[in-house]
């Protein structure tokens, strides 16, 4: 008796299983500044929804009587050098800074997730054709990239996404490339091999979702780089083109009237430099969260 009771008191100290997504949500919530980044990211976005009925005034309405006007019940951040509404064009400026940042890593995940994918699983002289290709990409900094490539295509939303995406594919093919050539020697890639599986279900079916993690990581944190890029390449005039409000030309516009109006620069650079932070933040919970040996055990 005294033995089944001391085998039911162990049996009761065994901690219960804790699944992956709860271990995942500890560590991502556990964080209060990645909690407080994913707040500022889904109020941007809520914004960015609802502009239309946020926006006080038509962000490209032009009134000329109240130019470069003082923050005042009418104006809360005042008038631009048209006689805007500052607030409103800061409002509708987050739709093109989302829109470049999603975008943009989209074409770059997906260029350099198959790039890489390639050159790490077939090897030989694909990998070495693919991979000097990226290391010239690389041999560039990327806003210089940007900046050529933009300058040949063009200004505008769809131009500027296209440079930005070509010049940050560099770093998710080497990336995909790495975890390719260590994934592809798994003993369930083998495994698919003796069983006749062929190249393009091995590489999509079983080493693209496993190779994810660090992926998920580098996009979100280079979304951030892709919004201090498109907002100096507008700044220089090579982004996204008037009258489309956009943070990166609102601040060049303000950019001579710091002492008259701040508001006019100070605005949209405090919107930029909050949403870039709150990314950031959300890249650092990600990568603890989807790394084992950053989140330790739970």
């Amino acid at each position: 008796m005294q033995q089944a009771g001391v085998g039911s008191e162990e049996i009761s100290d065994v901690k219960p299983k804790i699944s992956e997504w709860q271990r995942f949500r500890r560590v991502f919530l556990g964080r209060k500044v990645v909690l407080f980044g994913l707040i500022v990211l889904l109020f941007y976005i809520l914004v960015a929804i609802f502009a239309n009925l946020l926006a006080p005034y038509d962000p490209y309405q032009i009134d000329l009587p109240n130019l470069l006007a003082s923050p005042s019940f009418v104006h809360p951040l005042g008038t631009d050098t048209l006689g805007r509404d500052i607030l409103s064009r800061l409002i509708f400026g987050i739709r093109p800074t989302l829109m470049v940042g999603a975008l943009t890593m989209l074409i770059a995940a997906i260029g350099g997730t198959t790039l890489g994918l390639l050159a790490g699983y077939f090897g030989g002289m694909v990998q070495t054709l693919i991979m000097r290709f990226i290391d010239a990409l690389m041999g560039f900094p990327m806003i210089l990239l940007a900046l050529v490539i933009a300058a040949a295509l063009g200004g505008g939303l769809r131009n500027i996404i296209i440079a930005l995406g070509i010049a940050m594919i560099a770093g998710f093919a080497r990336v995909m490339c790495g975890q390719t050539l260590s994934i592809k020697q798994n003993d369930y890639v083998l495994a698919g091999r003796s069983l006749g599986y062929r190249g393009r279900r091995l590489m999509w079916r079983h080493i693209v979702p496993n190779a994810f993690p660090p992926l998920i990581v580098l996009a979100t944190m280079n979304i951030g780089v892709v919004i201090l890029m498109e907002a100096g390449l507008s700044f220089l005039g090579i982004g996204i083109q008037a009258p489309a409000a956009a943070w990166g030309s609102m601040v060049s516009e303000g950019y001579g009237f710091l002492l008259q109006s701040p508001l006019l620069s100070v605005a949209p650079g405090l919107a930029i430099m909050l949403l870039v932070f709150s990314l950031n933040m959300l890249g650092d919970g990600l990568r603890d969260a989807l790394d084992p040996k950053l989140r330790g055990a739970l």
